[in-house]
């Protein structure tokens, strides 16, 4: 068996339906399997999904396990020689997985990404760059985040993110949306971390991967991938990106970011993230005042929002013990 496809579902039918007709019309060359990996959706997504694709292998979980613990359920009754891990929301291109393998399994790479592209076929962020601390996750705070990227330009710091990916681009860590590793690598780097519920798994993953060998995009392959969208709903949530900081998503998002980086860069570069979120609320509260007095509207108008990153904070700060022991635990807001 050449590759062994792990999709995560949960609530996700139509979109993997979407994916696997893609997977279908786009794969020739290459043995493969499909194992669909459920979250507990309390619908009817085995029978969908099965109707439609027999072939598919439908593991429950039984509960909403998250990224991490049902990718790891794939990865271990999975036998084909390389691994991917593929988003529910992804539509392959292209030949993008017979391309993929054939390049991949010449190589000596230990994990490798595709160019992923938005809807429209403009490019999408697809691999990256560790930063010291983490310190790119205080990018997406209001106003603070500015100043912060400022200072950043003036040092003339290294963009965390590959734009437009080459050929073949070394980085240090890939999207989760399309990550395939080799099974050796498994075996060098161990499974992902279940501590993680969503978000931020496949970066911790990625560093300790990234310490066994080379990870690279490439470049001249692409997928779609219709960034946000199984999330959005999980969360209830409107923000399809990763950068709101406000709801359910946004608490999410921050504890992962926050537990990555005492797992990959310990407790006192922690502290500096999370005292960073924490001065961004006062300058978030002025700053809105001030933006909205200036432009003629009202004052108050991003006072949801305020409180919203409020309230985040302050829940880190109650889990801030637990963290910092760094036991295992499941980190999972909803």
């Amino acid at each position: 068996m050449d590759l062994s496809i792990i999709i995560v579902n949960y609530k996700s039918s139509r979109l993997i339906l979407d994916c696997i007709s893609t997977i279908v019309a786009q794969t020739k060359t290459i043995s493969y399997e499909v194992i669909v990996v459920d979250n507990a959706s309390g619908d009817d997504s085995e029978q969908q999904i099965l109707s439609a694709y027999p072939f598919v292998q439908f593991l429950q979980v039984g509960y909403n396990a998250g990224f991490s613990r049902a990718n790891n359920a794939g990865l271990r009754i999975a036998k084909g020689e390389h691994l991917l891990l593929l988003n529910p929301d992804t539509l392959i291109l292209d030949h993008a997985l017979d391309r993929c393998v054939q390049r991949f399994s010449q190589s000596n790479l230990i994990a490798c990404g595709v160019q992923q592209l938005n809807a429209d076929r403009t490019l999408q962020i697809s691999g990256n760059y560790f930063m010291k601390g983490g310190l790119n996750h205080l990018l997406p705070l209001p106003y603070w985040g500015k100043v912060i990227r400022w200072i950043g330009y003036q040092l003339k710091t290294k963009v965390p993110n590959v734009q437009e990916a080459s050929t073949e681009h070394p980085v240090d860590w890939i999207s989760g949306a399309y990550l395939m590793v080799k099974r050796s690598s498994i075996e060098k780097a161990g499974y992902m971390d279940e501590d993680f519920f969503l978000y931020a798994e496949e970066v911790e993953w990625c560093s300790r991967l990234r310490k066994h060998g080379q990870l690279a995009i490439y470049g001249d392959i692409n997928i779609i991938h219709l960034q946000g969208e199984t999330t959005g709903d999980a969360f209830d949530s409107d923000e399809k990106g990763y950068y709101g900081l406000y709801d359910r998503k946004g608490l999410q998002l921050m504890l992962s970011n926050h537990v990555r980086v005492r797992k990959q860069f310990g407790a006192l570069w922690y502290f500096i993230l999370l005292l960073n979120y924490t001065f961004a609320i006062p300058v978030f509260f002025v700053g809105s005042i001030f933006e909205n007095l200036f432009k003629g509207r009202n004052p108050f108008r991003y006072m949801p929002q305020v409180w919203g990153l409020t309230k985040n904070v302050c829940h880190l700060w109650r889990l801030t013990p637990v963290i910092l022991r760094n036991k295992p635990h499941f980190y999972k807001v909803l």
